[in-house]
């Protein structure tokens, strides 16, 4: 094992003790450190790391910068012990982040994709009816991926109708009301994923067929194969399964949609927009007021409410 690979596996072991998910950084720095073993490089160089982080050419700056930050504070580390190590400056890649407009899916697409989803081919049949339950529950809840797998069965109460949500992505807990129709799917879920996976080999609420919890990645390439089938992305060579609609924009649809239906019934949404900041699990308000200048119908909604206040005074 390389100098470097000893030193990671300290680092992300003291960066698990003080609390971090690192959701990526792992998988990253060991990429990382795999690509300087392929360079001969025994210490982390700027030039290194930004060879590295400037890969794959095609991605998006953003990208860019990201991977550079988590070698930098890799090598913030590792400088303490070793003076060989270099540290790339702030800034080096820099970029302006711009948020990807929303995909707002209508009902007849959400109802595509389950189907197709249910009909994913499985040894014991438990395959699709994951993946459709967990596509059909983020979309009414507006729940990240995230939460939705790391979800036990202990934080599913199907009598209360209650969700708990303790691993969010700022660390804070919440609780998550499910309609009555929710709450029989998911129990229809459980009956079948039970008879299916005997023994499980986690408490996990949603479960593969060898009884694991099911991954994100998982998640995300069977919600692009899903996609592609009902023609929400258009065909690419290979095994992939191109660009369109994302899994995280079942999120953004249930959040818009919401805040058009209050817009059409007359709700105060500057005074409600609060609730729905805390049931998404947002860290600022400010997240929650984006949808209004990201979806059109919103944009439109919110100018005719503001011209008519106008008009009053």
């Amino acid at each position: 094992m390389s100098t470097l690979s000893v030193s990671l596996k300290k680092y992300l072991a003291l960066r698990r003790r003080l609390g971090s998910q690192l959701r990526g950084v792992d998988s990253g720095l060991q990429d990382f450190v795999a690509f300087a073993k392929r360079e001969r490089a025994s210490y982390i160089t700027t030039d290194l790391a930004l060879r590295w982080a400037q890969k794959p050419a095609q991605a998006q700056s953003a990208t860019w910068a990201s991977r550079l930050r988590m070698v930098r504070c890799f090598a913030v580390w590792l400088s303490a012990t070793d003076g060989r190590t270099e540290v790339p400056p702030v800034g080096l890649l820099p970029y302006h982040y711009r948020r990807q407009p929303p995909y707002i899916y209508t009902d007849a697409e959400i109802a595509a994709l389950i189907r197709a989803a249910t009909r994913l081919a499985s040894p014991q049949g438990l395959r699709g009816r994951t993946y459709s339950t967990i596509f059909g529950l983020l979309s009414v809840t507006g729940m990240r991926v995230s939460e939705a797998l790391a979800l036990d069965r202990e934080d599913v109460d199907l009598k209360q109708g209650i969700l708990r949500i303790r691993r969010t992505k700022f660390g804070k807990s919440r609780l998550v009301l499910l309609h009555e129709s929710t709450c029989q799917v998911l129990a229809a879920y459980a009956v079948t994923r039970d008879r299916v996976v005997r023994r499980p080999a986690t408490a996990a609420f949603f479960l593969s067929e060898r009884g694991t919890r099911v991954s994100g990645c998982a998640t995300r390439y069977t919600f692009a194969k899903v996609s592609r089938a009902v023609g929400l992305r258009s065909p690419t060579p290979g095994r992939r399964h191109g660009h369109g609609p994302r899994l995280h924009d079942l999120r953004h649809r249930f959040a818009a949609r919401t805040l058009v239906t209050w817009y059409r019934r007359g709700v105060d949404v500057e005074r409600e927009l609060p609730k729905l900041a805390a049931y998404l699990g947002h860290a600022h308000v400010n997240d929650t007021y984006w949808y209004l200048e990201a979806v059109p119908e919103l944009l439109e909604l919110a100018t005719r409410r503001l011209e008519k206040r106008t008009e009053v005074k």
